[in-house]
């Protein structure tokens, strides 16, 4: 999303190792997490590039994008290649934490950034511990169902076995409801999964497993009708964004939603789309790995 992406556009000159031709430029010598910087790439005549971002990260795109995902002060290098000659410079950027809870979700389908409510806290710092301590790196997206939800975070996905049927792991513990109507299963949001109501009418959460929804476009007329269903009232911003995002609203008030995807929504779309098999798991595994942007 563009509120995401931070064009970065100051002077920066050559060292004196550096030939003048190798430029780029910045706006302003900080980014703010969640956001992208742009860097913009006025070297002179040149073969290829190779940008070093100063976190481990390199590049060799003209004008690349980078996501920063801890705050502090980076180096970026870049090289710029004319034959057997070689030109360097660098820079200085200060990457800023974010202002609220916000996570990387990579896939082997492309990567998502998530922000955590505050509204739901039990719900948030148990995601943002998991995501820090590695939990989900290389768990699967376990079952996936087209239109609805994709759903991972069960931690006997890891290195599970073709055909294995998935979804009843968990790390031994669940989480007490955090229903708000503030909080609604528009397209994006992320919720926690659970076991169903016989055996758990308090409707508390699984300790790791959750959901994405996908989800399809909502009429004014659904939406009245789930208001008098559940005896709730949606606001002229949530209608809209059921009825241009789309979601699932029969899920509100049932399963607590405690984020939404506020970049890469065509990755869900993209992992929902793929062939399943029996207990709707991808034919192909889907993994993933999450960690928090601070």
């Amino acid at each position: 999303m563009n509120r995401f992406l931070m064009l970065i556009s100051i002077a920066v000159y050559c060292n004196s190792c550096s030939n003048s031709n190798t430029r780029f430029s910045l706006e302003g010598n900080q980014v703010k997490l969640p956001a992208k910087a742009l860097f913009i790439n006025s070297s002179g005549e040149s073969d290829r590039w190779e940008w070093d971002f100063g976190d481990g990260t390199r590049s060799t795109e003209k004008n690349p994008k980078h996501l920063y995902s801890k705050s502090g002060i980076y180096q970026v290098v870049l090289k710029s290649y004319n034959g057997k000659k070689v030109n360097q410079m660098q820079q200085k950027i200060e990457v800023l934490p974010p202002d609220g809870c916000y996570v990387l979700i990579e896939t082997s389908m492309g990567s998502m950034i998530a922000k955590l409510y505050d509204q739901t806290p039990l719900h948030r710092d148990n995601f943002n511990k998991h995501a820090e301590q590695g939990y989900y790196n290389d768990l699967l997206f376990h079952r996936v169902i087209n239109g609805f939800m994709i759903q991972g975070g069960d931690p006997q996905s890891r290195n599970s076995e073709s055909g294995t049927m998935l979804g009843s792991g968990g790390p031994g513990f669940t989480i007490p409801a955090e229903f708000n109507r503030a909080c609604i299963h528009k397209k994006g949001a992320i919720a926690a999964a659970r076991t169903g109501d016989q055996v758990n009418p308090k409707k508390e959460s699984s300790g790791s497993q959750f959901y994405i929804v996908q989800g399809s476009i909502q009429t004014d007329q659904a939406l009245n009708q789930m208001e008098d269903r559940k005896g709730i009232k949606y606001s002229e911003e949530q209608r809209n964004a059921y009825k241009t995002l789309g979601g699932t609203p029969f899920l509100d008030m049932e399963y607590t939603v405690f984020g939404e995807i506020v970049e890469g929504l065509d990755v869900i779309d993209k992992i929902a789309s793929v062939k399943t098999e029996r207990g709707d798991r991808p034919s192909q595994n889907v993994t993933m790995k999450i960690r928090t942007l601070h």
